[in-house]
């Protein structure tokens, strides 16, 4: 039995870009949960919930992109390659940032899982690769086909991105100005 071409292709980029959208909402709660960038959510359980519930989430999606991408003739993804970034021949750029930002995200699953055992120091800088993850899922999606001509999946690519990206941003701002004003008061 073999899967209609069609079928593969829009199982492929659906499950893409669904992993990408919960990719997308679990850094965001992520983020929700972890600074003082958004304090009045940082201690609500239903944040974590959801956070907990979309890290989840991604697995599956992301792993039904990767297995409807093996059946897709035209993209010619074998085994190795998901393993080894840039080793295709179509768009090799693409599918190389989608296969380091896979593995980047089971890097932080992994330590996630293991966090127990990490020191909160490592577990951050584990975490943190999320970020890393996220901006090569992004140029994967941008790069590797032509879903964006539609104008929905266009809009929603660049709405997580300009998401993500305002804040990290302002995460940032905050825990600078938080380090910032740590050192005044230990110099007064």
């Amino acid at each position: 039995m073999t899967l209609d071409t069609e079928v593969i292709w829009v199982l492929a980029r659906s499950t893409g870009t669904a992993a990408l959208v919960a990719l997308t909402l679990s850094i965001l709660t992520g983020i929700a949960l972890r600074t003082g960038t958004f304090a009045w959510l940082s201690h609500n359980r239903g944040v974590r919930v959801v956070h907990g519930f979309l890290t989840v989430l991604w697995i599956p999606l992301s792993l039904g992109h990767v297995i409807a991408l093996l059946f897709d003739r035209y993209a010619q993804i074998g085994l190795v390659d998901l393993v080894i970034p840039f080793g295709v021949s179509y768009g090799r750029a693409a599918s190389g940032l989608g296969t380091i930002s896979a593995q980047l995200m089971v890097v932080v699953l992994l330590s996630t899982w293991l966090r127990a055992r990490l020191t909160t120091g490592q577990w951050r800088a584990f975490h943190r690769l999320s970020y890393v993850a996220f901006a090569a899922a992004f140029a994967h999606g941008i790069m590797s086909g032509t879903d964006l001509a539609n104008p929905a999946v266009a809009a929603l690519a660049w709405a997580a991105a300009l998401g993500v990206t305002l804040v990290a941003v302002r995460r940032l701002v905050v825990a600078r100005g938080v380090a910032v004003s740590a050192a005044r008061a230990t110099r007064s």
